[in-house]
């Protein structure tokens, strides 16, 4: 099928997040940290972030409900740096690789926290290498939901059908697929082959 965009998400492809690399130092035990990530500061969550509320509505809900938490729900936020774990190196150099190839228009799409975006930015320099990035904390809407997509499309005048979308979260897979993207869901460093052989 004839193919003219690619689409990279941001975080589990391109860069290595993970908030166990701050919680993990935090917490006594293993099953403390993972109590706290998975019934306090949860994906879903952090989520809301990214959809575009801020970090300081985030926080202040949060500790009203668990005030016996709020040190560790402070340091979310306050060491989301140390929650980098780095480029993701092999996918990076695939993506050098096709920015060099000019097969291909590359773009970027995540979910990210308005407020957090412009620190990665000036961590990673890839980040600036995409003809167009939608950062769903900027734009107040966030994947899987499709407004987001269409949004992408409408933005950088990109057609479904010839545009790969390249994604860890299966549930954003889910939706590209629905609205007619070409797909690879990255469950790791062995899904690289799928679009090294666009090179």
């Amino acid at each position: 099928m004839l193919l003219k965009n690619i689409i990279f998400d941001l975080g589990g492809v391109l860069v290595d997040w993970n908030p166990k690399y701050v919680y993990s130092k935090v917490f006594h035990t293993e099953e403390a940290m993972n109590y706290f990530l998975n019934n306090i500061c949860t994906f879903h969550w952090n989520e809301q972030q990214d959809a575009g509320r801020t970090i300081a509505e985030a926080e202040a809900m949060l500790i009203s409900q668990y005030p016996q938490y709020a040190s560790e729900i402070k340091i979310y936020y306050d060491r989301w740096v140390d929650m980098l774990g780095g480029p993701i190196q092999p996918t990076v150099e695939v993506l050098d690789a096709l920015l060099n190839s000019n097969k291909y228009g590359i773009y970027a799409l995540t979910n990210w926290s308005a407020e957090t975006w412009p620190t990665a930015l000036g961590i990673y320099d890839f980040l600036s290498w995409f003809k167009g990035v939608l950062v769903s904390g900027q734009e107040k809407m966030k994947k899987p939901d499709a407004e987001i997509f269409h949004l992408m499309c409408e933005r950088y005048q990109l057609n479904p059908s010839d545009t790969l979308f390249i994604d860890d979260n299966v549930n954003n897979i889910n939706t590209a697929n629905s609205l007619g993207f070409q797909t690879v869901h990255f469950t790791g460093l062995d899904k690289l082959d799928e679009v090294k052989i666009l090179l």
